[in-house]
């Protein structure tokens, strides 16, 4: 008789790293196995741009998980290792490192093989200058290269764009932001919500929202300018440029998925259930590779947070390891960032992608503190909900400790809470630390006093 299970994981980004963790866990006797075809272990993706600026003093920092602590863990993690096929028949496994094929028969398999960056279609893409973000040797090659040069232009407003273009202005670069959409930071802030931070970024940054980048021109065989179009207008124009930064989204990375019979969704993504397996037997999948149900729209979206693969890590391993642990009946897509010292965060779609639901939105700027208490800091929340249930579908807030009231507004959406049970909500109270009524109630105030006008 068998008398340990082996578990086998594709990918140890935080996903995979903290699947492992997890499967290891429930289950310490398990042999379990991490191929990764990149020369690092699990480290964090979302604090690459802040290197640059030197916030965090180097690469080595984001190393969440050494391969020597997953070797005191007794979890074989093989990097420079590219898994080339999987066989869901013999439920095995063939990879290849240093040009040597290693064949690893599975119990449980979990894919956490990531995404590839979106190359937008742009002519002349290949010039040198060019750059993605995605990788620490992305990120090391940038800032080997924007020593030579002054002029920075981003494509893509999302928020590794314009956490990018805020990293580059601190090291003195001039920056240029081009967005084909009509306002930054589309999948998180309504446009409302996104003038309001536009309206905070530095002047010298120039941004060009509804603007699609066409061309770009070389010198030397680097690149000089990139030629834009207003989308609009019709019109041209050219911003010069010494480095190009992509930051146009991400693809999932399905190849091996695909060919081992796993179903790929509509978003592109493999489909995955609450307990993260795929259709076919003893494979899970996990991360950005997959995509999951979101819990207000129930339209499948990309999984491309790192706090939802996480998450799904858990899952997966646990399962794997033969535990029983469930992902909520869809994601929120709860994010954050910290952008030229404004915190901006949301919960939910934004308004565009509620299509087949009528909302009422309410949006409210206040203070942190009272009025006469010094050191109270701007804040601005926007709250929609069900115009026929009531019941709160997102919430984007900016300013002031804008991730915690969003983390509030989280546990009420996945509780199904409405406004109207939302704005009798308790807060803490007390001068020096918040108001009588906090943002969060005030604002579901004023839905509430829209939802009965409305009806």
């Amino acid at each position: 008789m068998k008398s340990e299970r082996n578990i086998v994981i594709i990918g140890c980004g935080a996903g995979g790293g903290t699947a492992a963790q997890f499967a290891h866990k429930v289950d310490r006797k398990a042999k379990i196995t991490i191929f990764e075809q990149s020369q690092y272990p699990q480290y964090s993706k979302c604090g690459l741009p802040y290197v640059l600026s030197g916030i965090v003093s180097s690469f080595n920092d984001l190393i969440e998980f050494s391969q020597e602590w997953f070797s005191k863990n007794n979890i074989d993690l093989f990097l420079n290792t590219t898994v080339e096929k999987i066989n869901p028949n013999k439920q095995m496994i063939y990879a290849k490192k240093d040009g040597n094929i290693i064949e690893k028969e599975y119990d449980s398999l979990i894919i956490c093989t990531g995404g590839k960056p979106f190359i937008p279609p742009i002519e002349n893409m290949k010039t040198n200058g060019v750059f993605s973000v995605r990788t620490i040797e992305d990120i090391e090659a940038i800032s080997s290269f924007i020593k030579k040069g002054k002029n920075a232009v981003i494509i893509g407003a999302g928020f590794i764009g314009v956490e990018m273009a805020d990293n580059l202005h601190k090291i003195g670069m001039n920056v240029a932001i081009v967005e084909a959409l009509p306002s930054i930071l589309p999948t998180v802030l309504d446009a409302d919500m996104s003038k309001l931070v536009l309206d905070k970024i530095p002047e010298n940054i120039s941004i060009f929202t509804n603007h699609k980048a066409l061309k770009i021109e070389s010198e030397n065989k680097k690149i000089n300018k990139v030629l834009i179009k207003d989308i609009s207008s019709d019109e041209d124009k050219e911003i010069d440029a010494d480095i190009l930064i992509s930051a146009t989204g991400v693809i999932p990375e399905t190849e091996l998925a695909k060919k081992a019979g796993c179903k790929i969704g509509e978003t592109g993504g493999v489909i995955v259930n609450n307990k993260c397996e795929t259709n076919v037997k003893n494979i899970y999948a996990v991360g950005d590779c997959t995509e999951y149900v979101d819990f207000v729209t129930r339209q499948h979206v990309p999984i491309g947070l790192g706090s939802i693969a996480v998450r799904q890590g858990i899952i997966a391993g646990t399962n794997a390891a033969g535990g029983e642990y469930e992902m909520p009946d869809g994601v929120l897509q709860t994010s954050a960032s910290k952008l030229f010292g404004i915190e901006i965060a949301s919960v939910g779609p934004t308004k565009n992608s509620i299509k087949k639901l009528s909302i009422i939105s309410g949006k409210y700027s206040g203070s942190s503190l009272l009025s006469y208490f010094p050191g109270g800091k701007p804040i601005t929340i926007k709250v929609s909900a069900d115009e026929k249930t009531s019941k709160i579908l997102n919430a984007q807030a900016i300013g002031d400790k804008a991730a915690q009231r969003i983390n509030t507004f989280a546990c009420a959406i996945l509780a199904g809470m409405n406004v109207e049970t939302f704005r009798k909500l308790e807060t803490a109270y007390a001068p020096p630390v918040s108001p009588t009524l906090d943002a969060e109630t005030l604002v579901c105030d004023i839905v509430s006093l829209k939802l009965n006008r409305k009806r």
